[in-house]
């Protein structure tokens, strides 16, 4: 099985900016999901903090990485780096995101935010299709 990507902000098709555009069209979507934690507004883009004992979620999609070549790319753009992940915009990591339509778990990578969300407002339930702004 190819790995999979859970996005919930400027990763997604409909959302993403013109310096990822080209390389998320390259994902192949597998379904819409929620993972347990909290989306947060960032200002010009959405963050999240997953936690598994969350009542909250955040909504997104799945999708297939056909390349690892891919992932690379989303890296540079989330400002993660691999190899310092402590001084990363966002870490990529694994968690379990549940599938809307079949109810199945699967693990997928997400991106976390790295930084401090103290001042950070929290968006209402995680739906970041209702926050036009970061369109």
């Amino acid at each position: 099985m190819k790995p999979l990507l859970f996005a919930y902000g400027t990763l997604l098709q409909n959302h993403a900016p013109a310096e990822i555009a080209a390389v998320v069209s390259q994902l192949r979507p597998t379904g819409k999901a929620t993972a347990r934690g909290h989306l947060y507004d960032l200002g010009s883009f959405p963050g999240a903090h997953f936690q598994a004992d969350s009542n909250d979620e955040v909504h997104g999609e799945v999708f297939e990485l056909e390349n690892t070549a891919l992932l690379k790319a989303l890296d540079e753009y989330e400002e993660f780096d691999p190899e310092r992940p402590e001084k990363s915009l966002f870490v990529r990591k694994k968690f379990a995101v549940r599938m809307d339509e079949s109810g199945k778990t699967v693990d997928c990578w997400v991106y976390e935010y790295n930084g401090s969300l103290s001042k950070a407002q929290r968006l209402n339930h995680g739906r970041y299709a209702r926050h036009a702004k970061y369109a």
